[in-house]
């Protein structure tokens, strides 16, 4: 497995430590990560994802989707009762409780959840905030005003 060296970027950027943490712990994901049950991630538009999981004989009161600051949490848990009284020839579905972490990204808040044919689809919407989308800042040729307020004060 290759290992990268993040310090140069550190240099680069300000502000920007949680993401560097982020791509650093990526980078050394084990390779025994657990894969079930599969899913998949979609980009709808610029501002909207999906995220759809197969979760094939998962009622919807067996699946839990929980939300934690920037931290996506589906589980689901089998009721072993039911199964215990069937004699499969065969056994190919999977039948276990399972958890899946997802990290999000700032300003990802969850629109909505469905479950569809086996498919547990999870919708996401990206809302930046007004104060944090870029604004054009005027250039002045004499000092900004708050400047000259503050050396009057201290004066």
């Amino acid at each position: 497995m290759r290992s990268y060296d993040l310090s140069p970027l550190y240099r680069a950027t300000v502000g920007f430590d949680r993401m560097m943490n982020l791509l650093d712990s990526a980078a050394r994901v084990d390779e025994s990560a657990p894969s079930y049950p599969p899913y998949n991630i979609e980009k709808i538009s610029d501002d909207a994802y999906r995220i759809s999981m197969a979760v094939a004989g998962f009622a919807e009161d067996e699946l839990d989707i929980t939300v934690t600051q920037n931290s996506l949490v589906v589980s689901g848990k089998k009721d072993k009762v039911a199964d215990k009284d069937a004699k499969f020839l065969h056994q190919g579905i999977a039948n276990r409780s399972f958890q899946r972490s997802f990290e999000l990204a700032d300003h990802i808040r969850i629109a909505g959840a469905a479950l569809q044919n086996g498919l547990l689809h999870i919708e996401l919407v990206r809302e930046v905030p007004e104060a944090m989308k870029p604004r054009s800042i005027k250039i002045e040729a004499t000092a900004p005003k708050a400047a000259k307020v503050i050396e009057d004060k201290a004066a």
